[in-house]
């Protein structure tokens, strides 16, 4: 990623982090927390006026390896 790309990506997850800090919380504890395969993560969306939806995903090793390679990226 070039240093532009970089400090434009920066600047919007600082964007994010001020506007959602308990969802930017919760995220950061998912990659600090050393998730482990098989464990479920779940969310749900409501939009105004419509009904809640819910997935999940059961964490394969894939994904720890990309938690990682995120957290590597902020450090």
């Amino acid at each position: 990623m070039n240093p532009a790309s970089m400090m434009k990506f920066m600047s919007a997850m600082n964007t994010f982090k001020s506007n959602h800090p308990k969802f930017a919380a919760f995220m950061e504890l998912l990659i600090k927390s050393g998730v482990t395969e098989g464990t479920v993560i779940e969310i749900t969306m409501t939009k105004p006026g419509e009904e809640p939806v819910t997935a999940n995903m059961k964490v394969l090793q894939s994904d720890i390896e990309l938690f990682q390679s995120l957290k590597d990226m902020k450090s």
